[in-house]
Formats: C-alpha cells, structure tokens, sequence
C-alpha cells in the first residue's frame, strides 16, 4: 500500500477537480449541454476524406465536427439570426479556429442559411447520444 500526503491546498484543488469533472458528467450524461457560439461549416475540401470516427466524410450528410462531444450525438443547432434548425450527428473533431464551437457539413449549413456568410451564431443542445 503507498500512502501520499498532501497538503490542504493540495486537497482543495483535487476535490474541486472531482466535483468539477463529476458535474459536467452527469451535464452531458443527462442531456443538459447547452451552448452558444459561432458555427462554421465545411464541405468539399475533406469530401472523401475519414472523419475522426473513421467514416468517409459526405458534406451532404447532416454531420458535424465538436471538439469534445462523444461520437455520435445528437445535436439539435438553431441559426439565431434566422431561427432555423437542423440536427446533426457528430463524426468529427474540430473546429480548431478559436471562437468557434461547431463545424457543419455543408448541408446542414445549407438548411441554416449560412452558406454565403460562412459563419452564423447558433445555439447548440444535445437531443440524444447513439
């Protein structure tokens, strides 16, 4: 058995760590992610190309790229400047340009409105995980 002391600064910081960690589990556990941001989309470029989950990227598909929502969830995402929605499936990594919190195949941008703008402030909820 090893035995490890750690200070009382040491303790806070593990503990809120933990309960930090254990929050936001139990956030995406329970559906309750909700975000705004800036969305972007992409398309032909990577037409062809595998996505981070190992599929062949379709922009035609309703697909789109999160930095940290598990593969495969559902994500309902409103346009706020038209009201438009879509739901797509998360298959990707990415965007990777700060400010930005999802990344639309082009057909989804494409019922957003967006695609002549490139870019439209949305608000992202997940619906389901697959």
């Amino acid at each position: 058995m090893i035995f490890i002391r750690f200070s009382e600064e040491q303790k806070i910081v593990f503990v809120t760590t933990a309960v930090v960690l254990f929050v936001y589990g139990l956030m995406e556990f329970h559906d309750l992610y909700s975000m705004t941001g800036i969305a972007s989309w992409y398309g032909k470029r990577f037409m062809g190309k595998k996505t981070a989950d190992g599929e062949v990227f379709d922009p035609e598909k309703m697909t789109a790229a999160h930095r940290r929502l598990a593969m495969g969830t559902l994500v309902r995402v409103t346009n706020l400047r038209n009201g438009r929605q879509v739901t797509v499936r998360i298959n990707d990594r990415g965007p990777y340009i700060p400010g930005r919190v999802i990344d639309l195949s082009r057909a989804a941008a494409r019922q957003m409105g967006m695609l002549e703008k490139g870019l439209a402030p949305v608000k992202m909820e997940i619906v389901a995980k697959e």
